[in-house]
């Protein structure tokens, strides 16, 4: 089957023919009609996250699907051939660049009835980043203040939507031009990163969810009240990920470094540091898509490509072209 991998990091992206996947007896065989284009796909490609998230090359990316089960194993009991579902493929089981790709039905949820097939690809990863964030890690609830940087992106945008069914009071960065779409997604507060400077602006935040890192990160410690917590999504990672992600001793040591200084200056201003690095769920994908087709969220498509242009899409997303999710299709 076609697939777009790379061989070595730092290489370009380039279609290969690559053998059918092995479908398990809890995996459901998904034939690929759409697939989202994340950050984390070059992240991966330059080997930024080698040391924290390590593959053997070459390697075929892609880490978010909606498409239609085509064949389940043995032990699959939630779906069956013909189902429309949509996914984000655990780690080291990626590849949605691809014709077909099987994946553990327990990281799978059927595809909401709401949205079209490009819609539901651009969400899995960006939605269960926000879900885990404000919901599993930051516990938002009414009433609270919310600082999400970067809200025209693809996971601030439906960060944003999400904070405000939790009844949260959104603060936003954008530039200008995105003022009116973050206001739209329900923004309450919207910060021009180009010419105004949020730290002079806003205090007293019980969460931040940070997608940009370094200065702004260190920024954002200094608006939020005592006990409040910062989480970052682009690093640095820390002591208790790398724990939990059970890093050899050398890569613990190497990242206790990294984020020394950023979790040195959160003791000091009396709040806290996270770093997250998503993982795959299918129950939380479900209650995603309950909020979906009730009409709290709703995805932020910027762009499409057929996937003969998968190398472009992925070059357009790392320049940072694309305003909220570049999307695949498969012919």
């Amino acid at each position: 089957m076609r697939a777009f991998l790379f061989d070595d990091y730092n290489q370009p992206l380039r279609e290969a023919a690559v053998p059918e996947p092995v479908v398990g007896d809890h995996d459901v065989l998904v034939r690929v009609r759409a697939a989202g284009v994340n950050h984390l796909d070059e992240k991966l490609r330059t080997g930024e996250f080698r040391q924290i998230l390590p593959y053997p090359v070459p390697l075929a990316l892609g880490h978010d699907v909606a498409g239609t089960v085509i064949r389940t194993g043995s032990q699959v009991r939630n779906f069956a051939p013909g189902d429309e579902i949509f996914a984000r493929p655990r780690d080291h089981r990626i590849g949605t660049f691809a014709e077909r790709i099987a994946i553990d039905e327990t990281d799978v949820a059927h595809r909401p009835t709401s949205l079209s097939v490009v819609e539901a690809a651009s969400l899995p990863l960006v939605a269960l980043t926000a879900w885990q964030a404000l919901v599993e890690r930051g516990r938002v609830t009414p009433g609270q203040k919310v600082l999400i940087h970067a809200g025209a992106g693809a996971v601030g945008s439906v960060a944003i939507q999400l904070a405000k069914h939790l009844g949260a009071q959104v603060a936003t960065t954008a530039s200008a031009a995105n003022a009116e779409l973050v206001r739209g997604l329900g923004a309450d507060t919207v910060i021009d990163y180009r010419s105004d400077d949020f730290e002079q602006q806003l205090s007293g935040y019980d969460l931040v969810l940070d997608s940009v890192g370094g200065e702004t990160l260190e920024r954002s410690l200094r608006v939020l009240a005592p006990s409040g917590l910062a989480i970052g999504i682009s690093g640095p990672p820390t002591p208790a990920f790398a724990k939990q992600a059970g890093l050899n001793p050398v890569v613990r040591l190497a990242i206790a470094g990294l984020s020394g200084k950023i979790r040195r200056q959160a003791a000091k201003a009396g709040v806290d540091y996270e770093f997250l690095f998503m993982s795959a769920s299918g129950s939380q994908l479900a209650d995603i898509a309950k909020l979906v087709d009730a009409g709290a969220i709703r995805p932020l498509v910027g762009a499409t490509f057929p996937f003969d242009d998968t190398p472009e899409a992925l070059r357009q997303v790392a320049a940072g072209q694309v305003r909220g999710k570049a999307v695949v299709t498969m012919p």
